[in-house]
């Protein structure tokens, strides 16, 4: 089992997530690439929100894939293109997200390989082996 580590010495995290995770040993490993927000038929929705369910969509199928679900994961690192869609994507995390919620950090970018991308979710799970 993981264990999620917020100590009471350091300022309590600012939204649905832990300062740290600590990962068993034995444990199996899974890292996923980014996830941007297009469905399988490359339809991009232009909401934010759209955008970071669709990434937590596919995030959700690799995990089953390796026989893990959302409450094996330990680190988020996402991205958004603006300030303004920070709470979109915040909203649709807190809906995926377990508890303990992972360590995880949300970062604003220029970006992506796309002009209509404005969310790119990559995450890493760890699973009893």
């Amino acid at each position: 089992m993981n264990k999620a580590h917020s100590p009471t010495s350091v300022r309590r995290p600012f939204a649905r997530y832990s300062h740290a995770v600590e990962v068993q040993a034995g444990s199996r490993m899974l890292f996923a690439s980014g996830q941007l927000g297009i469905s399988v038929n490359d339809e991009v929705p232009e909401d934010a929100g759209a955008q970071a369910e669709l990434c937590f969509r596919a995030i959700g199928a690799i995990l089953a894939e390796a026989d893990m679900d959302f409450g094996d994961i330990v680190r988020i690192n996402a991205y958004v293109t603006g300030r303004a869609f920070m709470k979109a994507y915040m909203e649709v995390r807190d809906r995926f997200v377990r508890e303990p919620p992972p360590a995880s950090t949300l970062m604003i970018v220029s970006g992506f390989t796309r002009e209509e991308f404005k969310v790119e979710v990559e995450i890493i799970a760890a699973a009893k082996g």
